[in-house]
């Protein structure tokens, strides 16, 4: 018999915030999934120098300035779900933090 798998809970949004104020942790989170996707564009080869009638040097160097913005792009659109899963962890971080003060 196959074991029971609990049911699929959805997270609760997180609390509003006046409008133009963002969360802190939040953002660093979105820069840390946006760093993360960069990395990973980059092994995955996205930008690389094409061997024939490529840009040379430059777009080599370059390549990455791209990525970033691809990954950036990728995040704000929703990203891979990375950005609540770390927000989450470091709220409770920093709750765990302010608690033990």
């Amino acid at each position: 018999m196959a074991p029971t798998l609990p049911p699929l809970t959805l997270p609760k949004p997180a609390p509003a915030l006046p409008p133009g104020r963002t969360d802190p942790l939040r953002e660093k989170a979105a820069e840390l999934e946006t760093a993360f996707l960069a990395e990973m564009l980059g092994h995955a080869q996205l930008g690389a120098a094409r061997e024939s009638f490529g840009g040379g040097i430059g777009e080599e160097q370059f390549s990455s300035f791209m990525r970033q913005k691809q990954a950036a792009s990728m995040v704000k659109a929703g990203g891979i779900g990375l950005t609540e899963a770390l927000f989450r962890a470091l709220s409770e971080k920093a709750g765990g933090a302010q608690h033990d003060n």
